[in-house]
C-alpha cells in the first residue's frame, strides 16, 4: 500500500520538480508540525495568507458557528446572507468613502479578473496598463497583466490591448489616455522582491488617471490585511484607487478575495447585460465569517501599531547581518537580498533543517522572503532573527 508521500507525488498535480514536500500534521499560531513531530516556525505565512496565525481560535470559532447555521445556499448576490453583509459593511467602514461596494470572490486571481472586467465595462475602453515584474495571478486574464514574459509566453495568445510600463517611471504617464480603461498596479510589488512604489509617483499616477477618466486599480492582494503595518498600504501613502483588490490574508486561512469600488462603478455589472459578473461560491458564508473574525483581530487597538514596531525591529536587525547584499520591506513583509539563487536555495534548506520556513520570490530568485504571521510574539521574533542570522552567516 503506497504511503501518503507516494500518493502525493502520484495523484497531486505537481507545479515544480522539487516541491517542499513537508508532510503536515497540524499547524497552530506561527508553527507548522510535521508527521514526525518536528516543529517549524512559519516565516512564509502561506505566502501572506496566515496573517493572524494558523488556526487562530477566534477564526475557528467563527467558522464553527457559521457551519452550524448554513453553508452554500445560492449563487453570489441572490440571497441576503449575514456573513457577507457584515463583512462588506465592516470593510467599507475601514476604507475611504469612495470604496463602498464589495464584490466577493474566491481568490486573488478571480478578484483581478473581476476588476479588469469592471474597468472595461464601466469605461467602455479596451486598453489596460500594467507594470513590468508585476504579479496578479495565474488565470488567463490575470496572467495577461503579469509583467514577466517567461512565466506566461507558453500560454499565448493572452488578452489583447495590454501595455506594460516601468515601475516607478514617469514615462508611462503619457501612455494613459482616453483609450485606457485602467492602470493596474501593486503599490508594493511582491514577487519582484518587495519593491515599493514612490509615493509621489503614485500621486501623479492618480492625477493622470483622474484627468483621463481611467480607473486606477490597486492590487493589495499580498500587502493587505495588516501585512505592511496598516490594514491596507494605501493608508500610508494617501492615494485612493478607484478599485481595490484583496485576497490572501483576508480569510485567516480560508479562501476568499474581493474587489471594491464605488457603487456607481460596480452597478454596471447589473445591466446590459444583467449578471455581468457571476460566481457560484464567491462570498461563501463560512469564508466570510472567517474573514470578519480576521478583520476584527487586525483592527483591534494596538495590533497594527505592534506590526509597525516589529517591522522597525526587523530592519534594525537586518542591518547587522553579514553576507547580505541589502534588504527592502515594511511591517512584516521583507525581502533579503543574497548573492544568487544558489545561496537562496542553500539558505532555505539550511533554515528548514533548523526548524525555520523561509522562501524566495518568483521574479527575484536572489532574494529571501521573510513574512511571518503578524501575531508573532516579540520573543518568537527575536528567536527567528537569531536563527536566520546564523543561517545566512554560514552561507
Amino acid at each position: 500500500m503506497p504511503n501518503i508521500r507516494e500518493l502525493f507525488y502520484y495523484h497531486i498535480a505537481q507545479t515544480s520538480p522539487t516541491p517542499l514536500a513537508l508532510e503536515v500534521e497540524k499547524a497552530e499560531g506561527i508553527y507548522i508540525y510535521d508527521t514526525q513531530g518536528k516543529k517549524y516556525i512559519d516565516c512564509i505565512s502561506g505566502i501572506a495568507v496566515s496573517n493572524v496565525g494558523h488556526c487562530n481560535p477566534k477564526v475557528i470559532d467563527a467558522i464553527e458557528k457559521q457551519c452550524k447555521k448554513y453553508l452554500h445556499t445560492m449563487v453570489y448576490g441572490e440571497h441576503i446572507q449575514t456573513p457577507q453583509v457584515e463583512l462588506a459593511t465592516t470593510l467599507c467602514k475601514n476604507l475611504p468613502n469612495s470604496l463602498n461596494s464589495v464584490y466577493f470572490v474566491n481568490s486573488g486571481s478571480e478578484a483581478i479578473e473581476g476588476a479588469i472586467k469592471l474597468a472595461k465595462r464601466y469605461t467602455g475602453r479596451k486598453k489596460i496598463i500594467a507594470f513590468h515584474q508585476s504579479y496578479h495571478g495565474s488565470t488567463l486574464g490575470a496572467m495577461s497583466v503579469n509583467g514577466s514574459y517567461s512565466f506566461k509566453y507558453r500560454y499565448e495568445p493572452l488578452l489583447p490591448y495590454i501595455e506594460f510600463a516601468l515601475f516607478n517611471s514617469e514615462c508611462c504617464l503619457n501612455s494613459i489616455d482616453e483609450h485606457t480603461a485602467a492602470v493596474l498596479i501593486e503599490p508594493i510589488q511582491g514577487e519582484a522582491g518587495v519593491k515599493i512604489a514612490e509615493t509621489q509617483y503614485l500621486k501623479k499616477l492618480r492625477k493622470k488617471c483622474t484627468e483621463t477618466g481611467t480607473l486606477l486599480i490597486f492590487d493589495e492582494i499580498q500587502t493587505g490585511f495588516g501585512r505592511t503595518g496598516s490594514l491596507f498600504y494605501l493608508e500610508q501613502i494617501g492615494v485612493i484607487p478607484d478599485v481595490l483588490v484583496m485576497a490572501k490574508g483576508m480569510g485567516g486561512g480560508m479562501p476568499i478575495g474581493a474587489f471594491i469600488a464605488d457603487k456607481e462603478i460596480m452597478q454596471t455589472f447589473s445591466y446590459e447585460p444583467i449578471l455581468g459578473h457571476i460566481t457560484t461560491f464567491g462570498g461563501h458564508p463560512v469564508c466570510c465569517a472567517a474573514s470578519l473574525a480576521t478583520l476584527k483581530i487586525i483592527t483591534e487597538p494596538d495590533f497594527l501599531a505592534d506590526v509597525q514596531e516589529k517591522g522597525k525591529f526587523v530592519a534594525q536587525e537586518l542591518k547587522t547581518f553579514n553576507n547580505i547584499q541589502g534588504f527592502t520591506g515594511l511591517g512584516l513583509f521583507w525581502a533579503i537580498e543574497l548573492k544568487d539563487f544558489e545561496q537562496v536555495q542553500k539558505a532555505i534548506n539550511t533554515a528548514m533543517q533548523d526548524g525555520l520556513l523561509i522562501d524566495w520570490f518568483l521574479y527575484a530568485e536572489h532574494k529571501l522572503r521573510f513574512a511571518p504571521p503578524l501575531t508573532v510574539s516579540w520573543e518568537e521574533l527575536e528567536k527567528i532573527i537569531k536563527i536566520l542570522k546564523n543561517v545566512i552567516s554560514g552561507l
